[in-house]
């Protein structure tokens, strides 16, 4: 008995680390009673990523800011996101439900944008938006996105040579979850609501692996501990499997909470020349069936989060932003803090 677990062990073990990447940033998905499902990230970089909350109405206005050929939308949808640097949405959750979460690939290669071809450009600043804008579930994002009537195109971060490769995740209020990737300039959909947990690297195709390879080993004989990400991925599919299924909200956000604190890298940690398997600077949690936004900074003690039932999504309603870098004092629900503020200018594309 004893040599046998060893020896899945050991298996799992070699698995880990011949398809371990060094990234961070982990993404769970947890499915409670009665419809309960809260979706949780971790925002982990080497320098502070400053972020704020948005509130965007409908029939907002937008281009792909990649020039003549950019595609061209009107939101169908309000929603409330995580700015990063007040150039691009990374996070957030639209009226519907629908949630989406961008974590770090750098494995990601994404098709050649040629400007004066039929298909339309979007910038990756706007890819995260976009799909809140549009989408009321992750069966209408999937459908629409698969036929790829545009290409995503990236650049390099603000104050940076570091080129943006990004995966996105989307997760709604019936428990369903896809991953989009773009891998040697291809788009790969996994669509599956048992998708509930990702990190960043490797490719998800390998991040399922490494969960076939550690099913079978009891969390309670052995979990791996390290930062990295395959072992995060391994204890946030664990944890989320075994912490209480409830429709009780308090219960099951301090659960899911708990969760993405556990597979978080602790504040002063960082690996040289790889930024992105650096401290965690931030957590959001997403209630689908409440419409709840939580915010979490790991600089200051405090939570806050946002109820949709007391904003205004309404077509002409004012853009609204959460200064969160300017006041830290900020806890407890906070929609009505919330000020009037020109919409958020996101990052185009200088070369188109």
């Amino acid at each position: 008995m004893f040599s046998s677990t060893f020896k899945m062990l050991c298996c799992a073990l070699v698995m880990t680390f011949v398809i371990e990447d060094a990234h961070a940033c982990t993404r769970l998905v947890y499915k409670g009673t009665n419809k309960t499902v809260i979706t949780a990230r971790s925002m982990d970089w080497k320098e502070n990523i400053p972020a704020n909350l948005w509130v965007f109405p409908r029939e907002m206005s937008r281009t792909g800011l990649v020039g003549k050929n950019s595609v061209k939308w009107k939101s169908k949808y309000g929603s409330v996101v995580t700015s990063s640097w007040d150039i691009a949405t990374s996070d957030g959750m639209n009226e519907k439900g629908l949630v989406a979460n961008m974590l770090w690939l750098a494995e990601s290669k994404y098709p050649t944008f040629k400007p004066k071809s039929s298909k339309k450009g979007l910038a990756i600043s706007l890819w995260l938006q976009y799909v809140l804008d549009n989408y009321a579930n992750v069966k209408d994002a999937v459908k629409a996105l698969k036929k790829e009537e545009f290409v995503v195109v990236s650049d390099v971060m603000p104050g940076t040579d570091k080129f943006t490769t990004l995966h996105l995740s989307i997760s709604d209020a019936s428990g369903d979850n896809a991953i989009f990737e773009y891998i040697d300039g291809k788009l790969v959909i996994h669509h599956d609501p048992s998708y509930t947990v990702m990190t960043n690297s490797p490719v998800f195709d390998k991040q399922l692996a490494i969960s076939e390879y550690w099913k079978e080993t009891p969390g309670t004989l052995m979990l791996p501990g390290s930062n990295k990400a395959a072992d995060r991925f391994v204890r946030a599919k664990y944890y989320m499997e075994v912490i209480p299924k409830t429709d009780n909200v308090v219960v099951a956000v301090a659960s899911v909470l708990s969760v993405i604190r556990n597979c978080s890298v602790p504040f002063g940690i960082s690996t040289p020349d790889q930024p992105n398997i650096s401290s965690t600077r931030w957590r959001t949690l997403a209630d689908h069936k409440n419409l709840m936004y939580y915010f979490e900074d790991v600089m200051y003690p405090n939570v806050v989060w946002v109820d949709f039932s007391k904003l205004n999504f309404r077509n002409n309603a004012p853009v609204l932003k959460l200064d969160l870098v300017g006041d830290k004092d900020l806890s407890g629900e906070v929609s009505s803090k919330f000020k009037e503020n020109n919409p958020m200018v996101f990052m185009g594309l200088k070369n188109y």
